[in-house]
């Protein structure tokens, strides 16, 4: 993986203790990044930080449920308070329900998706913006999906919040590139993450099936999301701002 020196720097990545979240926590810190773990799970969160602060790292785990406005404002307010500043961020906190044909999905598993992946991602990005603006600097980086960018049989509701965190990304990207905040998004496409594996587990993914899809013949890894991430995070994006970056294999080049 390329490396970067975010050596001073603090970010945070919500969903941060398992999969894409954990490998970008783990890559940030790497670079020399103060992070914040921000999950649902504060009990893991706090484990995986205490290991990284064992490691020589600096690290904060935060019981967060990105659903609730005030569990994210407090965790960016604890960031900076432990760190002194919010540079960067990740949010990656999302879920996916079985798939289920649209004439038949209930309000409440509508709602719970859009809870989770939509209106978390607004709310981590409302309190992110609110410390960057006064900085007068960030990054930020949202995590969408192969589903913000194509339809997915059975998976309406999912699709339509992925599609709709991207357009939350072009326009805050719009909003604040003057003040000298970057917003982009990721939009991974299968990887070999703790959820896929509970799909495949569950029926809900053929493993042979979703890689013969993939033109590059194999699962993304979480480390492949993470060196995106960080390189949107990077001045080595500087002029980039408000793009929706497919790290899929070529799924979505089809």
């Amino acid at each position: 993986m390329v490396t970067y020196d975010f050596s001073g720097k603090a970010a945070i990545v919500t969903g941060g203790s398992a999969g894409m979240g954990a490998a970008t926590v783990r890559a940030f810190a790497e670079a020399g990044a103060a992070v914040a773990i921000a999950d649902r799970d504060g009990e893991t969160a706090e484990r995986f930080a205490a290991k990284l602060n064992d490691e020589g790292y600096r690290a904060l785990g935060i019981a967060c449920d990105v659903t609730d406005e005030q569990h994210v404002r407090n965790a960016v307010d604890r960031t900076v308070e432990a760190f002194g500043s919010l540079d960067m961020a990740f949010n990656n906190a999302g879920i996916m329900l079985p798939p289920v044909d649209s004439a038949d999905e209930t309000a409440e598993a509508f709602d719970k998706i859009v809870a989770v992946n939509l209106r978390g991602v607004w709310a981590s990005m409302k309190h992110e913006l609110a410390q960057m603006r006064m900085q007068g600097s960030g990054a930020i980086v949202n995590c969408s999906s192969l589903g913000g960018l194509v339809g997915g049989n059975g998976r309406a509701t999912y699709h339509a919040t992925k599609h709709g965190v991207l357009g939350q990304t072009k326009s805050a990207a719009l909003q604040y590139g003057p003040l000298g905040i970057r917003v982009n998004a990721v939009c991974p496409g299968t990887i070999d993450t703790p959820m896929v594996a509970r799909m495949t587990a569950g029926g809900e993914l053929d493993p042979e099936a979703a890689v013969a899809a993939i033109p590059m013949g194999r699962l993304g890894r979480p480390e492949e999301i993470a060196a995106a991430v960080l390189w949107l995070c990077s001045d080595a994006a500087s002029y980039v701002t408000g793009v929706a970056l497919p790290v899929d294999g070529a799924y979505t080049a089809q």
